[in-house]
């Protein structure tokens, strides 16, 4: 009797786990899938444009025309932030696919070959690892220049070897399977049983790691732009606009930088409740 209560005391937890991971999962999905409208449709959901100034009405507070408010330019608070958020998120997104798809190569090909391609490639993924991600990736920056495509760069270059590590492993884990073992008896070639057999195994796990990967981007170029080393001026930027908000703070003005500083924190909330919740739909899956 105490065993079938024990049973059914597991099933409960393990219904309410998964119930709890689903509305984080949804609640993700809602705030990223809102972030992505709202910044999208910039253009139709302010009328001001992010770098014009008009230094007659700087630092207001909110009024019809401007209902966030001006920064010490008279620039639109709303409208910065919006365009902002387009670029920082469709940055932070490409910044996440180059190394993915690079990892992802490398990896299933180190995971099935093995031999000196994996050595080598694994020599200089821990390499790249001794050194902390953003020191290594704001010494690139700095080497390369500001703008978009030194921060790109950047974050490739260093980026790609979490994805590597992902997919060699798990490839290490599907190359043993019979389902591989068949293909290579078939007479299937090497590039078919990775492309067809191996990478559709293994890919879901980078995938998932690569929204925790846009969270991390994020922060790199905001951190990057708080610095005056990632976007260039006058383009809007969260980062930049936290830097240049913060000196008004003792001046009562708090909107200049908190605003900025909370859309980053909500859209990072949402990219790592959707990485949560398909990390553990797959852990449940499998």
């Amino acid at each position: 009797m105490s065993t079938v209560i024990s049973s059914s005391d597991a099933n409960i937890r393990r219904i309410k786990k998964l119930q709890i991971n689903n509305f984080r999962l949804y609640l993700g999905i809602f705030i990223i899938l809102t972030v992505i409208f709202m910044v999208l449709m910039a253009s139709y959901l302010t009328k001001s444009d992010p770098i014009k100034q008009d230094l007659m009405n700087t630092l207001q507070g909110g009024t019809p025309e401007h209902f966030l408010g001006t920064d010490n330019l008279g620039r639109d608070v709303w409208s910065r932030l919006l365009y902002g958020g387009r670029t920082d998120l469709i940055l932070a997104s490409a910044a996440v696919l180059a190394p993915f798809i690079l990892g992802t190569i490398l990896g299933a090909i180190c995971g099935y070959f093995s031999g000196w391609v994996d050595t080598l490639v694994m020599r200089i993924a821990d390499v790249v690892a001794a050194f902390p991600f953003y020191v290594l990736v704001i010494s690139l920056v700095f080497i390369l220049g500001n703008g978009v495509g030194s921060i790109f760069i950047a974050i490739t270059l260093v980026s790609w070897v979490a994805y590597a590590r992902i997919v060699r492993g798990e490839t290490m884990i599907v190359r043993s399977k019979e389902f591989i073992e068949a293909a290579q008896t078939g007479g299937i070639s090497n590039r078919k049983i990775i492309t067809r057999h191996v990478l559709p195994n293994v890919i879901t796990q980078a995938i998932v790691y690569a929204m925790s990967d846009i969270v991390l981007n994020i922060g790199v170029i905001v951190t990057l732009s708080y610095f005056g080393l990632g976007i260039v001026p006058p383009t809007p930027d969260w980062g930049r606009m936290i830097a240049e908000g913060q000196q008004f703070l003792a001046g009562g003005y708090y909107a200049l930088t908190i605003l900025p500083a909370l859309a980053v924190i909500v859209t990072s909330l949402g990219l790592s409740f959707i990485g949560d919740g398909l990390a553990v739909a797959l852990r449940v899956k499998r």
